[in-house]
């Protein structure tokens, strides 16, 4: 799908596909630090739901079948927004990073998307730093969520 001298040798980008790289992106999840916090939202059934609405904004980065980085977009007809972008250690600062988001960010404006939005936890300051070096911008704004359902369950 994409080809960069500075990206490490045999990597492929490609669609996240349900069920046979669900487990390899939880793990990867799970061990790519604090910035990542798994809800109820990130279980099978919601990937499910979010596979059917825009398939292919769910990216992973792979090498000999093994998924080194993912990222997870969305598009509403209006905002984009990146969820979970996770880069195993060993390949961080590889360019696996900037090539998933750079997929995504090509993908979001192919759909017609103008502006798009992430989250980013206070403390995740390799996080905040990749992002501001990729143009992305603070926002002075407060975040607010809620439960609708008000069941939670935790990973």
């Amino acid at each position: 799908m994409r080809s960069d001298s500075s990206l490490p040798d045999h990597l492929i980008l490609r669609e996240f596909q349900f069920p046979s790289d669900f487990t390899q992106v939880i793990n990867l999840w799970k061990n790519a630090g604090p910035g990542i916090q798994l809800r109820r939202s990130d279980e099978k059934d919601e990937i499910i739901k979010k596979l059917q609405r825009d398939p292919d904004l769910f990216l992973v980065a792979e090498i000999d079948q093994v998924i080194i980085g993912s990222v997870l977009g969305g598009f509403d007809g209006r905002r984009g927004m990146v969820y979970h972008l996770a880069v195993d250690d060993f390949y961080r600062k590889r360019g696996v990073g900037s090539a998933l988001m750079n997929e995504l960010e090509n993908r979001l404006k192919q759909k017609g998307c103008i502006r798009s939005y992430l989250l980013v936890t206070r403390e995740n300051i390799n996080a905040i730093r990749f992002y501001e070096t990729s143009g992305w911008e603070l926002m002075d704004l407060l975040i607010y969520g809620k439960d609708l359902d008000q069941l939670s369950s935790e990973y």
